[in-house]
This record gives structure tokens, sequence and C-alpha cells, in this order.
């Protein structure tokens, strides 16, 4: 299992340089290695070992076991609801008195591994878009400055390139920081258009699903029963369907086990918490964001939250001659740049910025 899950340490890796938010990484880097991790366990479990095993008289085992495992299998919701040992055998089996409308099929379970495989695409998509547009313009322009042991000639000549760069190029980022922003908020959408999915796709429980596993413990012993059991049942009926010797239609009514189902229920209530928490983060973010395009006095006051080593009207003077998007990159050179060489840099730009307009 190591061994299979050695792989996704690379999308792990630490960057020498940054291009996006914490909260990105979050959604694109660890979400995805969190879904491929869960995709690559569960299918181990459903094929190294036996997902399903099913108990059923006068017929062999493997045959009911496939049959079972490619078909359905069902529950009666009524029945969770009942004593265990005493009106029912497990949750959720009884008898369906030839009541089709009363059960509750489950045919979610040999798609979950794929389900997960997609939605950890889904994640890496907007890294992916960022990355592409991205065209590595913040590691052309750093130029090695994020580290500040290098000789004083090198630095100057590094430090005026980037300052020529700036003064050439001033108002021209506005689309490099639009399209950043857009793929901040392609990723909420990606988390709210996911948690629908998985709601669809277990028949409306996942949306709730983690409130009642918390709210679980708080009920009276005898009045409650388990919302992982009732979504991930552990024990299910199956109806196999033979002809008989006289050529009339004998019915057989299995009882199958799903110890697959143990793995799928920790994966996914841990799964709702993260999204959870992590669409909390992201609408959080983009409120953040439009803030800053709404309010540009705060920018100045973002710059020096960046380095404190830079002076005020530093800070003042180079947003009240640039746009949003060269505020977004000077913000993100604050991140990836010396200190010591970054408030230099602003420094010098804040002189030579107001000769622009004259040029």
């Amino acid at each position: 299992m190591l061994k299979l899950l050695g792989g996704l340490k690379d999308y792990l890796k630490w960057q020498d340089i940054y291009i996006d938010n914490a909260v990105f990484r979050l959604h694109n880097l660890f979400t995805t290695v969190l879904l491929l991790a869960c995709s690559l366990i569960i299918t181990a479990s459903q094929y190294v070992g036996n997902p399903i095993q099913c108990i059923v008289n006068g017929l062999p085992v493997p045959p009911i076991n496939t049959y079972c495992w490619i078909t359905s299998t069902f529950t009666m919701p009524d029945a969770f609801q009942r004593q265990v040992g005493v009106a029912v055998a497990h949750p959720g089996i009884a008898n369906d008195f030839n009541d089709e409308s009363a059960k509750k099929y489950y045919t979610y379970y040999q798609w979950v591994c794929f389900a997960l495989f997609f939605q950890a695409i889904l994640c890496y998509t907007p890294k992916w878009l960022w990355d592409a547009w991205e065209g590595g313009l913040m590691r052309a322009v750093v130029m090695g400055l994020n580290q500040g042991l290098c000789t004083e000639e090198d630095r100057c000549k590094k430090k005026k390139a980037l300052i020529d760069y700036l003064l050439r190029h001033i108002k021209r980022h506005n689309m490099y920081a639009m399209r950043y922003w857009m793929c901040e908020a392609l990723c909420l959408v990606n988390i709210l258009g996911q948690l629908y999915f998985m709601d669809r796709f277990f028949d409306g429980e996942f949306l709730s699903y983690g409130l009642r596993v918390m709210s679980f413990s708080d009920q009276a012993q005898e009045e409650r029963y388990d919302p992982m059991v009732f979504v991930f049942p552990r024990v299910t009926k199956c109806t196999f369907h033979k002809y008989g010797p006289s050529g009339s239609i004998q019915k057989h009514d299995s009882l199958c086990i799903l110890p697959l189902n143990i793995v799928n229920e920790k994966t996914y209530i841990f799964i709702w918490f993260w999204f959870i928490i992590l669409a909390t983060l992201l609408t959080m973010l983009i409120i953040y964001r439009l803030v800053i395009i709404c309010c540009p006095a705060i920018r100045p006051g973002l710059l020096r939250f960046r380095n404190r080593m830079v002076a005020r009207e530093v800070a003042e003077a180079v947003v009240r001659k640039t746009d949003i998007g060269d505020w977004w990159v000077l913000y993100m050179l604050g991140q990836n740049m010396d200190p010591l060489i970054y408030r230099e840099v602003l420094a010098e730009l804040a002189k030579k910025i107001e000769s622009v307009p004259s040029q």
C-alpha cells in the first residue's frame, strides 16, 4: 500500500517560487492527493479482497456474489428504526412483502473509486489552467532574488532588470491578476459542484451526512441509529431468480455482507468535513478578493503586511501610480523575494514611477 501511494508525494513537494495562494494550493494539491489516495485505497480493497459475501441456500456462492455485486442490493429503510436482534436481524434487513416501492437500492459502490478519481481531476483543473496562463512569469521576474546570498554587482543588475521590466509593463498586468482570481473562483464552483454531485450520487444523503454523524452520539440509545450504516449499509439483501426443474421461476433471497462499506463510510465522513472546511475557506477568500478589487485604499497596507520593512509612503506611492494587476505582481513578489531586496526594489520603483507618465 505504501508503494501504491508513494508516487503521490510528488504533488506535495516544496516550491521555491509561489505563484498562488495557500488556500488555492489546499484545493489543487492537497485535495487532489487526498481524493487520489482514497480512490487507490478503495480500488485496492475492492479488487484485491472480496468486496461482497452473500449467504444463500441451495446455490453456489461465487455466482451469487458476482450477480449481487454487478447488479444491486437493497435494504428496507423503515427497518433501520427497529431494534436489532428483536424486531430485525440487522439494520435495514426485513421482509419486503413484494413491495418494490419500499426498497432502497444501492448501486453506487462499484463506482466509488472512479467517482473519486474523476473528482481529483476536477480539483487539479484550476491549477493546470493557472500554470498554463501564468507561463512562468513570476519565476522569470524574480530572477533568483528569493535568495539574498549573491554578489552586490549581480544583485544590482537583477534589481535594475526587474525595475525596468515593471516600468516598461506598467498597467499591463490586469489580465494576469484577473485570470488567477478567476481560477480561485473556479475552485469554489468546483467544490460546491462536487458537494451537489456527491449528494446526487448518494441519493440525497450526502449533504446532511456529517451533521447526522455528529448528532448520532447525542441521541438516546434506544432511539438512535447510525447514519453511516444507513448511507453505507454493512448488510443488505439481494434477490436472485432461476428456473426450477419443472421450468417454474424460483426466487432466492440472499443476505449480503459489504465489508467495502466500512472503508467507504470512513472515507466519505472525512471528505465531507474537508469539503465543508474548504468551501468555507474559499468563500472567505473570494470575499477577500472582492474587497481588494473594490477598495484600493487597503492595498498599501497589504504590501506593508507582506513586508514590514517597506515604508508607508513608498507603498502608497506605488499603489497610487499602478493598476490592480501591477499591485498583484508586486504583492506576489513580496512572497518570493528576499525581504531586504524587496524593500530596495519598491523604494527605487516609487522614485522612478513618478516619471513614467511624462515619458
